[in-house]
């Protein structure tokens, strides 16, 4: 049986029937593929850990259909998250809010991630199943995150079945904020840009920046209590070991073209056999990165040149991604 099926009606109904019976399925957001799961299954979640390989220390984000739902999850609905989820959601934008006292823990923080994703195929799943899902990015852990069927099928190959929804229009993750503190604190820099959240709350505590430390979260040197997924110090990896340059097309002079891969957004740096040249707009290279980089490794190359991307909050997120992904 084909376990990559169209995300209409028939395929949306054997999605769901898989989720109510605690096993998992893949679907497409708006940011990245996911692998859902019943949130609160022991069964269910403890088969996207194997599936993914994915450490115990990595919490998972829950997706629901409505704001209500959301709100159903929570100890306590702060004003921050009520202002937030009023302006973003359904969107990338994921909330760190108090655990309701009557779900299970399982060993897990205080605290739950929540959103209400945008995408048309994932809110459809979620009436269909009726159920919270944990959904991270539908591939092995520390890897390059889907943003098609097909890679998902590549990392995941055991994975029961794929929603095929096209390509994802975000191309990275939600943005992550913990309403629990105030101001509130983005732990995970995303899809929905600073400024925007900035217009909303004000001010924004921001966490220590992205490779300030090589402990992985849970360590005996990190904070013992982990609230968001991302945050391992390397993650989003290439097969291709991946370098961060000032001037990839130099870097090349010498190498063996069919070994290296330059990814740039500047035109006078896309030289080499293999170059993937995105936008300099940070919207739509954010969008084509994953992509980028799969497309690189599909080349077989061994080294991937990245070029700097500029500094600003614009660039954010895409500077933690690269970060990540050439940390060793």
């Amino acid at each position: 049986m084909n376990r990559v099926v169209a995300a209409d009606a028939a395929g949306l109904r054997r999605a769901a029937e898989l989720l109510r019976q605690e096993s998992v399925c893949a679907f497409p957001t708006e940011t990245v593929y996911g692998l859902g799961a019943h949130a609160f299954s022991a069964r269910a979640v403890a088969e996207v850990y194997r599936l993914k390989h994915r450490p115990s220390w990595n919490p998972l984000i829950v997706h629901v259909a409505t704001t209500a739902e959301a709100e159903a999850l929570a100890h306590e609905w702060p004003p921050a998250a009520r202002l937030l989820a009023e302006r973003f959601w359904p969107g990338p934008l994921s909330l760190v809010v108090e655990r309701a006292h009557h779900l299970p823990a399982n060993g897990g923080p205080p605290t739950i991630a929540i959103r209400v994703p945008a995408h048309p195929v994932a809110l459809a799943l979620l009436r269909e199943c009726g159920l919270p899902l944990a959904a991270p990015s539908a591939n092995r852990s520390e890897s390059i995150s889907p943003t098609t069927a097909e890679h998902v099928i590549r990392s995941l190959p055991d994975v029961p079945l794929v929603l095929d929804g096209g390509a994802c229009r975000l191309g990275i993750e939600s943005t992550v904020v913990d309403v629990t503190v105030s101001p509130p604190r983005l732990l995970r820099p995303g899809a929905l840009s600073l400024r925007a959240i900035r217009d909303v709350v004000g001010a924004l505590q921001l966490s220590r920046p992205s490779g300030s430390s090589g402990q992985l979260p849970g360590s005996a040197e990190a904070a013992p209590e982990v609230r968001s997924p991302g945050l391992a110090h390397r993650h989003y990896a290439p097969r291709a070991r991946l370098r961060l340059v000032d001037d990839p097309a130099a870097l090349v002079e010498g190498s063996d073209p069919g070994t290296v891969g330059i990814l740039t957004h500047l035109p006078a740096a896309a030289e080499g056999a293999h170059v993937e040249l995105l936008s300099a707009d940070p919207l739509e290279y954010g969008a084509d990165l994953y992509a980028a980089l799969h497309r690189l490794d599909d080349a077989g190359v061994a080294t991937i040149l990245a070029q700097h991307p500029p500094h600003g909050d614009d660039w954010l997120a895409i500077r933690d991604r690269l970060t990540r992904a050439s940390a060793q």
